[in-house]
């Protein structure tokens, strides 16, 4: 552990080193965060998953400064550079861009205008005219012409030594420091579309002649004319005022008006153009895409788990449906497991026989196999079926719900999915999926791939690695947050419980296979390889619903078992009876079980837990249904007052599924009567909210939509 990483982050996110010690010393024994943050709040003064995840990310952003600069040391030592005062600077060095601007006088280079000068002899002559003394350039030049060495004029000395000063002029420190502030305050994207494009890149219209600031462009604006660089319709450029960049080096490099001056104030301006300002536009480019996928990764993660965490309907039987007009709807029937009991295939939206066969069958199906819910994908054919659905008569019991089936293909073509269903086709699986999401959620999304959920804006623009790495802590965030019941879980739910992963999920679902249900927490024990380190790490997020421990269905952790079964004894009852009855709970006196190892935070906890064990921190699940009569885009009307669902929120606004095979979108300008920052602090995705409808574009299938009162009146 690096002590001066320990300080440095205790400053930069208002901690104590203490704090960040303790965390930094938990995350290195291989605790996970869900782990620390829940069961370790003693250890780390009660921080949340957010500051735990911010240490461990900036932990490691250190160590690979702490090994880029090891490197340029170990570089500089071998080939004999690196002296006292330049390993000190290297030392000091706080960020990979001082780094390597320390660095880069040194870093071995390609051949340049400079280096063919210095072949040449010119560097004694480059360093006369930067003194910029009362020496006469001119005649100190011609001690340079040297025929043989291609140095033929005074001006070819001259400009050979230009040469030289305009590359210590792109290498110096302070200038590239002074020029990357500029760049960053005054630097302006410019956004051209290449001619000959304009129609093939229509999409990208809005940027064919576009400039604005670095410093104001947000994130989806900077990945949007990226991508269209990307796919050869735009230029674009990032350029501070060219007179202030000048100005800049004139003050740091021209002293006074010597000949001399005018020389080093010319090399100035050419290492401007020729060099500096690509370096920079490079450096920007690479910095301000960094931010703005920060900003998407950030957006994408957020909405990621408010769709996780999404009500479940529950242990439900439901009876699924995956919508279409040629093919036909997949109908699939689920126990309250989830287990898949029967599977059919109607054909509702053809001729006045098949769909009275239809009806025929979906009514035997639900009274066979006595259906509590219906599930519809949202595709093709969705709003149809839905109301052949709703026309059945069928009992009042039965929700009908429409279900985003987005990724749902993904994961039916899935080596996951070919685990689960080997005899079953593609479209068997395709339902069978938007069934389970109904029932939960959080357990049937972890089998897909986040990117493919539909969630985001620009996710396949942005850094796959850092998207990959938030999103996988949202998932295991949610799935811990949850909980899992271990003895129902599937091995890919499992393998994001804190400590377990695909090996252990694996052995865990091998074990129940061969043994039955788990009656205990103490029977993960047995499981193969799943040691006391992964056991500490999951037990407390596994689940087992009528256990031989009550506690074992609650989030109480078994190192904590001995307390609460303390508290029951000296109350005179039994742990259940704890569990029931909040009288007795309202007797117990928590500083009596204060100790060196258990303070207050975590007794909080383990009250709260006993008094709500095994509680789903999800909403309660609530039916919802579209507009009757609006199912196409062709059906919606400006001024319409229609209910919706959130499925995306991004930083530019919202959209909103209204039933029509088009998501419509509210900007974040009409997202309230109030001025909106961010809409996230408005709205949730699968939010129900009720809109108006503002503009239809047939022709570009768009729908302009808003949530602000005042249009409602």
């Amino acid at each position: 552990m690096n002590e001066v990483h320990i300080v440095v982050i205790a400053k930069e996110l208002s901690l104590s080193p203490k704090q960040v010690r303790a965390t930094a010393l938990l995350l290195e024994e291989g605790a996970t965060v869900p782990f620390i943050s829940r069961y370790r709040k003693e250890v780390t003064g009660s921080l949340d998953e957010v500051v735990i995840t911010a240490i461990r990310d900036r932990l490691a952003q250190l160590d690979e400064l702490d090994k880029r600069r090891e490197a340029i040391l170990t570089a500089l030592e071998e080939r004999g550079q690196l002296t006292d005062e330049l390993k000190e600077k290297i030392l000091a060095a706080e960020t990979l861009a001082v780094l390597e601007d320390i660095y880069l006088p040194y870093r071995p280079k390609r051949r340049t205008r400079a280096t063919i000068a210095r072949e040449k002899g010119l560097e004694p002559l480059a360093e006369i005219v930067f003194a910029q003394d009362e020496r006469d350039p001119a005649a100190e030049a011609a001690a340079f012409v040297d025929a043989e060495k291609g140095v033929e004029t005074v001006e070819d000395a001259l400009a050979g030594a230009r040469d030289i000063i305009a590359e210590w002029v792109s290498e110096d420190q302070s200038a590239r420091a002074q020029m990357r502030q500029l760049y960053t305050a005054r630097g302006v994207f410019l956004s051209k579309v290449i001619k000959g494009k304009e129609e093939e890149g229509i999409k990208y219209k809005d940027y064919y002649d576009w400039e604005e600031p670095v410093s104001k462009t947000p994130s989806h604006r900077v990945l949007a004319m990226r991508r269209g660089e990307k796919e050869g319709f735009l230029v674009l450029r990032v350029i501070p005022p060219e007179e202030e960049a000048l100005a800049v080096l004139e003050r740091l490099f021209v002293k006074g008006h010597s000949p001399s001056s005018q020389q080093v104030k010319m090399a100035a301006h050419d290492s401007y153009k020729r060099l500096l300002s690509l370096s920079m536009e490079t450096e920007i480019r690479l910095a301000t895409k960094e931010k703005a996928d920060e900003e998407a990764i950030r957006v994408f993660a957020e909405n990621l788990r408010q769709l996780l965490l999404a009500s479940p309907l529950g242990q439900k039987r439901v009876l699924a449906i995956d919508p279409g007009f040629r093919t036909g709807c997949k109908v699939v029937c689920l126990d309250r497991q989830g287990k898949l009991v029967h599977t059919d295939t109607v054909y509702p939206h053809q001729s006045e026989r098949l769909t009275t066969e239809a009806a025929s069958k979906l009514g035997g199906l639900c009274e066979q196999f006595q259906i509590e819910a219906i599930a519809i994908g949202n595709g093709t054919a969705s709003r149809e079926t839905e109301s052949f659905v709703r026309s059945l008569g069928l009992p009042r019991t039965i929700q009908v719900v429409m279900v985003n089936e987005s990724g749902a293909s993904i994961y039916s073509a899935s080596e996951t999915a070919r685990e689960e269903f080997p005899d079953h086709d593609v479209t068997v699986r395709g339902s069978v999926s938007i069934g389970r999401r109904l029932m939960d959620p959080l357990a049937e999304l972890v089998k897909i791939d986040p990117k493919s959920i539909g969630v985001g804006q620009y996710q396949h623009d942005v850094d796959q690695g850092a998207l990959k790495r938030s999103l996988d802590d949202v998932v295991i965030s949610c799935v811990n947050r949850v909980g899992v019941e271990v003895n129902t879980a599937s091995k890919h739910l499992l393998t994001y419980v804190s400590g377990l992963g695909p090996q252990l999920a694996s052995n865990i679902v091998a074990y129940r296979n061969e043994n039955g249900p788990f009656h205990s927490r103490e029977e993960l024990k047995k499981v193969s390889r799943l040691g006391p380190k992964a056991f500490e790490q999951a037990a407390g997020f596994l689940r087992i619903r009528d256990g031989e421990n009550p506690l074992d269905s609650s989030a109480v952790h078994p190192e904590s078992y001995s307390i609460v079964e303390s508290m029951a004894r000296d109350m005179g009852c039994s742990v259940a009876d704890l569990m029931r009855d909040e009288s007795l709970r309202k007797k117990i006196s928590l500083e009596k079980y204060v100790s060196d190892t258990v303070g207050l935070p975590t007794l909080n906890d383990i009250m709260s837990e006993l008094s709500k064990p095994g509680r789903d921190p999800r909403e309660q699940f609530e039916a919802f249904a579209f507009a009757e009569g609006i199912e196409k885009l062709e059906d919606v009307k400006p001024g319409m007052r229609l209910p919706g669902i959130v499925t995306n929120i991004t930083a530019f606004g919202v959209f909103v599924d209204i039933g029509v095979h088009q998501d419509g979108l509210v900007h974040i300008s009409e997202l309230s009567d109030t001025f909106v920052k961010n809409p996230a602090d408005v709205v949730k995705v699968h939010q129900k909210v009720t809109v108006t409808v503002l503009a239809v574009d047939l022709q570009r299938k768009r729908i302009s939509l808003s949530m602000r009162k005042a249009r409602a009146a």
